[in-house]
């Protein structure tokens, strides 16, 4: 919320300097007097305490996930789809290893899927948020689309396309052309299309790990991220808890669920043929308890 809370960018920065302290703080068992750091030392603390020392939370999560918000504190687009996709791993994904490290558990399959899934809906995130930093207005007035950028000149801040520049490219989309037509800009429903398109490969790649799980097969690929920090694993027969990568995921479920939101966001999108500033976007839907519960009962994110 830094970025949507401050007034300049150097007050930004200061503020995420304040929450890397806080993170050595909060692992040193004397966190600042904030309620977040308060419930995360508490948390940890009794995590270490029930699990005799073995599971972690990591630091170097921690501070990845506020370097990745420092990066696009001034809403600089992404130079490509990739470094999108970094984004959404180095925040999304990142926050949902925290969150299996919680349960806990340490498992390469687990990690694995949320990886895809953590793509997903930080690619997701983007798009959803895009009207919104393209139009930041001052107040409910004025909202996002067609002819809205006239609140630019209103004493707003300037507004941004976080769209990966290569998909722009691509699309012949022209920033000034969405600051100044919104939904109307030329390639933009294209260059949406294109980013959509790759949060739902990630989707579909974490069911069919899934379904290959179910299978009794492998899950189908690598996970590329093995062997960096926070993804070492013990192996040793000493460490195996006798779950089988099926059950660890099954087990696991419940980090997984932001995947049905995000499927059926991205599935209205489609519905409104990719205009990513349609009011219909912004109403939450009612059948999202339901899908969510009937997603973690049968196990599968289809």
């Amino acid at each position: 919320m830094i970025p949507d809370t401050t007034s300049s960018p150097t007050i930004g920065l200061m503020r995420l300097q304040f929450w890397r302290d806080a993170v050595t703080k909060i692992l040193a068992g004397t966190p600042p007097k904030e309620p977040v750091a308060i419930l995360l030392a508490s948390a940890i603390s009794e995590l270490h305490e029930r699990t005799q020392g073995r599971a972690r939370i990591s630091k170097g999560w921690l501070t990845r996930i506020i370097n990745s918000r420092e990066q696009t504190l001034t809403n600089d687009p992404y130079p490509n789809i990739a470094a999108l996709e970094s984004y959404a791993e180095n925040t999304y994904s990142t926050l949902m290893y925290l969150t299996l490290s919680a349960l806990p558990m340490a498992s390469v399959t687990a990690d694995h899927v949320a990886s895809h899934i953590g793509k997903a809906v930080g690619i997701a995130a983007v798009l959803r948020g895009l009207p919104f930093v393209a139009f930041p207005a001052p107040s409910a007035q004025a909202p996002p689309g067609v002819g809205a950028g006239s609140v630019i000149g209103g004493g707003a801040k300037q507004g941004a396309v976080m769209l990966p520049l290569d998909v722009m490219a691509q699309t012949s989309v022209k920033e000034e052309d969405v600051l100044r037509y919104g939904a109307q800009a030329e390639g933009l429903r294209d260059a949406v299309f294109t980013v959509a398109t790759r949060a739902s490969d990630h989707l579909i790649t974490a069911q069919q790990m899934l379904n290959n799980l179910r299978a009794g097969e492998d899950v189908g690929h690598d996970f590329e991220h093995e062997g960096e920090e926070g993804h070492e694993y013990d192996v040793s027969p000493g460490a195996r808890t006798g779950e089988s990568p099926l059950d660890e995921v099954n087990r696991a479920f419940g980090v997984f669920l932001p995947a049905v939101g995000t499927r059926m966001w991205l599935d209205r999108l489609e519905k409104q043929d990719f205009d990513v500033f349609s009011p219909e976007l912004l109403r939450s839907d009612w059948r999202l308890p339901w899908k969510a519960y009937s997603a973690y009962r049968r196990k599968s994110l289809e």
